[in-house]
Order: structure tokens, then sequence, then C-alpha cells
């Protein structure tokens, strides 16, 4: 098929006025007016401390921001990050925030040959009789939600405590089946114990691969760190709809970084950091030049290898590899599927899979991994406007205008350091093949034209992530995520360094990873002595 060309990056939806510091000194300056950076100035500024946030872009928000992407079409895409699962509520109350999240009436569609699996709308049970012919999946399903939620509603409260040891989370846990198959073996062992049929082991697999590239059986179980943050957000495990798109949810956290005193810079690039243990020293740059702020604290948003080269050291580990391939669509209607029995309105209002079934989801990995761009690429797609239709204008209203996006698996920044532009091409190419192997249209012909009478879609790689976000190798956990327990390193809250005043408080500290707020939180609580 032919497939539109990727449009540029158009200017941030809102640029902010740059300002500059008012001050010489502050109690704790903030790298990074990302989400997380926003929730520890408004915490820090609510507790009476003197905040300045310096962000490099010309807004704040970070990968949690909503933007008009495409010419002429008022439409506002969480272009990133696009649901919540992790923001706790008290986050949410303890800053006042104008915010507000939706249920979705579906769980997830994953198309089968002349069928495939829907889990909600009230169809779960016969839907799974009619995918694997009798019972036995859907009770192994039950069983396994019930399973997973109750080590959500003991894990999720403790994500905002200092951190427990590994034997007290496991006490805390106190069920040595979940630990098990959680905590000590790879996840694949308990998918293929507890689930017979391809299709059903894939679904149950996706939480794992989210972002993290591995397979079902690596002993190193980065799948089971990933799987565990995608089932415990909330004590439910819930993904919802940010109402107004994400960028309704940093614009209400800079509302109350402001409100409670705290100065943001945009525009202004971080440069580096000095401290002592005491006091610290960061430089930034702006378009009128160089300039320094002295701090008692400093906390940064940023990645831990961020964080190496603002103190001129070695960056620790490995380089860090996103694996994800995000492509975001405005459509001028829901595309008609081969299933005559489901209504795409259901199809895509939840999570609709895209050649992730288990053998498939395995195959993608071993090809990927030899750093080959996968035959077949695993996709899951949603539909904001289907539980949220605020983020249309009027015009698009009107028309009757959706979004879908779309997250891939299982392409890692390895697959594109070559030849960038061709190997986004190619996989986008084949990513809307699987994708309209299921449908009874192209998805191309569903697509809407922006101003120009270009397509509006947009595809965007690890290195795409990187160039545009900062995000060393364009993963968006900053690094591989870690059980949320404690370490020999990882200090009382997860967010120390080896400098007693500077604090990680983005993706990169133990706890981290997704839209939570959780690291921004615990940094705040670490400088406050808490």
């Amino acid at each position: 098929m032919d497939v539109p060309s990727v449009p540029p990056v158009p200017p941030p939806d809102r640029p902010e006025q740059p300002g500059r510091p008012s001050r010489s000194g502050y109690d704790a300056v903030i790298v990074g007016g990302g989400h997380n950076g926003l929730v520890a100035a408004a915490y820090l500024a609510r507790a009476g401390r003197s905040v300045l946030v310096l962000e490099r872009s010309a807004a704040t928000g970070g990968a949690a921001v909503s933007t008009r992407p495409f010419t002429g079409v008022d439409v506002r895409l969480s272009r990133y990050s696009y649901l919540v699962s992790l923001l706790p509520d008290t986050i949410v109350r303890d800053l006042g925030l104008s915010f507000t999240v939706r249920k979705r009436t579906v769980s997830s569609y994953t198309p089968h040959g002349a069928g495939g699996l829907l889990v909600g709308a009230g169809r779960t049970r016969e839907s799974f009789a009619a995918l694997t012919g009798g019972d036995h999946e859907y009770r192994a399903w039950r069983a396994f939600q019930d399973l997973t939620g109750r080590v959500a509603r003991r894990v999720f409260p403790t994500l905002t405590e200092p951190l427990p040891t590994r034997a007290e989370l496991r006490a805390r846990i106190d069920d040595d089946t979940a630990w098990r198959e959680l905590f000590e073996e790879p996840l694949g062992a308990a998918v293929e114990r507890r689930f017979r049929h391809d299709l059903v082991r894939g679904v149950v697999l996706t939480d794992a691969l989210i972002g993290t590239f591995a397979d079902a059986h690596d002993p190193g179980l980065a799948q089971n760190r990933c799987f565990l943050y995608h089932v415990i957000g909330g004590g439910t495990g819930d993904w919802d709809v940010p109402v107004g798109g994400m960028g309704a949810l940093t614009d209400a956290l800079a509302a109350a970084a402001r409100t409670a005193g705290a100065e943001i810079a945009v525009r202004h690039e971080v440069t580096g950091i000095a401290s002592d243990g005491t006091t610290a020293e960061v430089g930034y740059r702006t378009a009128d030049g160089d300039g320094t702020v002295a701090a008692r604290h400093v906390l940064v948003n940023a990645a831990p290898r961020e964080l190496a080269r603002l103190f001129g050291d070695e960056p620790p580990g490995p380089a860090p590899e996103g694996a994800q391939f995000k492509v975001n669509m405005v459509l001028r209607a829901l595309p008609r599927l081969k299933d005559p029995t489901v209504d795409p309105r259901h199809a895509f209002a939840g999570t609709f899979h895209v050649s992730e079934g288990y053998g498939q989801l395995a195959a993608a990995y071993r090809e990927a991994a030899a750093g080959l761009p996968p035959t077949a690429p695993p996709s899951e797609i949603y539909c904001h406007t289907l539980t949220d239709p605020s983020i249309l204008g009027p015009g698009p209203a009107a028309r009757g205008l959706h979004t879908l996006t779309l997250f891939g698996l299982h392409t890692p920044a390895r697959l594109f350091t070559a030849d960038h532009d061709r190997a986004r091409a190619e996989l986008l190419t084949r990513t809307l093949a699987e994708l309209d192997s299921h449908l009874a249209e192209p998805i191309a012909d569903c697509l809407a034209v922006d101003a120009d009478g270009a397509p509006c879609l947009e595809a965007k790689t690890p290195l795409d992530v990187e160039r545009e976000l900062g995000m060393p190798g364009g993963h968006i956990f900053h690094r591989e995520l870690s059980f949320p327990y404690a370490a020999e390193d990882t200090g009382r809250w997860g967010v120390e360094t080896r400098h007693a005043n500077v604090l990680l408080c983005g993706a990169g500290a133990v706890r981290g990873g997704g839209v939570s707020g959780i690291p921004g939180h615990n940094a705040a609580m670490a400088a406050l002595g808490r």
C-alpha cells in the first residue's frame, strides 16, 4: 500500500513565555518540566519551599502533552503517552488538580480468523466460549485476574510510601503463588501453565511487553516487571482515558505548581550540575546566553544516563534502548471490521490487539532480536474519542472524526539506526497491512486529510522519541523497570543518587515509568525529609 509521508514536528501546541529565574538561589531546582517534575514542584512549593523548574522545550509536559500535529485539523492528540493507569488519586487530591479520567466500556478486542475475542460490553464469557470452544480459558482468565487484582490492591498503596524491603513486600502480598509467578519465575511459565489457547496467552502477555523488549521466558524478568506495573495501577489495573487528553493533566499540574508559588522557566536547557552534597549549582542555556542558579536540592526529571552527563560522569551501565513504534491517526470514520459480530465502536473503544497471539509475539521478538523488522509487527490500538470526544474541536466533532493511537511492540531502536526514514516507512507499511488484514476496508481509505490534503497520520520510532524528548535510546521508562522494593543502592525512597542533595524524580527512579507522578511525589518527600 502507499504509505503517507510522515509530517515534520510542528511547534508546541501551547508555547509559554520563557521567563527568567527571579533569584540567584532556590530551595529546589527541578530539571525538566514533564509531569513528574511538575508533581515534585507542586508538592515542594505547597510545603513552603522556593522552587524553580527549568524546561528546555517551549512548553511543559514532556511526553504527557496534547498537540494539534496536523495542519488545520482542530484535534488535540495525546501524542506520546496516552492512557493513565498509575496516577494515584492521592496526588490528584493533594494537589487539588482539576483533572479527571473516564473508564473504557470495553477492555479489549482481538480479531482471530472470521471472529475474535471481545473482553467487555457484557460479552466476555460468550466470546471466550466462541473462540475456544469451552469454558476453561474464561475460568483461567478470571482466576488470573483475581490473582493480579489481589496483588494490585496490596502493592499499589506502597508506591507512595518509603520503599519496602523484598521480604516486607512479599509478606504484604501474602500469596506464595502470586509471588512465584510474578516476581520469581519468567512470566511465560505462568501464562503457559494457566492458559491453553494461543490467542488468549498472547492477550495476557501483551501487558508484559509494552515499551519493554523481552521474550516471555527472559531469565532477567524484564517482562515480569513491565507486567506488574501494567496490572497494579490504582489497585485495579485499569487503564483510563484522560479527559481533554494527556495535556489536560500536565496543564493542571503546571497550574498547581505556579499557584503554590513555583517558578517555571521554559526554553532553559540545563547544561550541567555541580554538588558538594549540601549545596548545588545548576548551569543552563537560553537564547540570550548562559546562566547559573544555586539550589539546596536538585531534582532531575531525566534519565539516569542524562544525569551522569550533566555531572560529567561516565554513563551508568549499557545504553537504554526503546522498543516502541507509535502511530497517531485522525479518521473521517471508524473502519468496518471483517468480524460481523462486533461493532467497531466496541472493538476500538478498548485495546484492539493486532498480531498479538502468543506465537506471533515470540516470532516478532526473534526477528527483532536478530536485527530484522518483524514480518508481522504486533501492535495495539485504541480510539480516544469514543470515550472522550472533548479533544475534538467543533468542526471535527460535527464531521464525526475520530482518533486512533497505535502502539507497536518489539521494534527496538537498533532497527532504525542504519537508515532511519526507510526503516520507519517499511515498518509503517507492515504495521498498517497487519491492521488491514482484519478490516473490511483499508485504514488508508478512512484517514482524514489536513489543510494541505495530506493524510492525518504520523509515525514515531524510538529514535524520534530520543530526538524530540531527550530520552536516551527513546526508552519510555528511561531505563529498565525495577521491582518496587529496596535493593542495596536504592535508598529510602528509590530516588536517591550518589549526591546527597540530588534526586531522581523521573521515570528512571525506582517505581518510575508510566504516567504516574509517583517518582515526582517520592522525590519531593525525600527532599522534605519525610
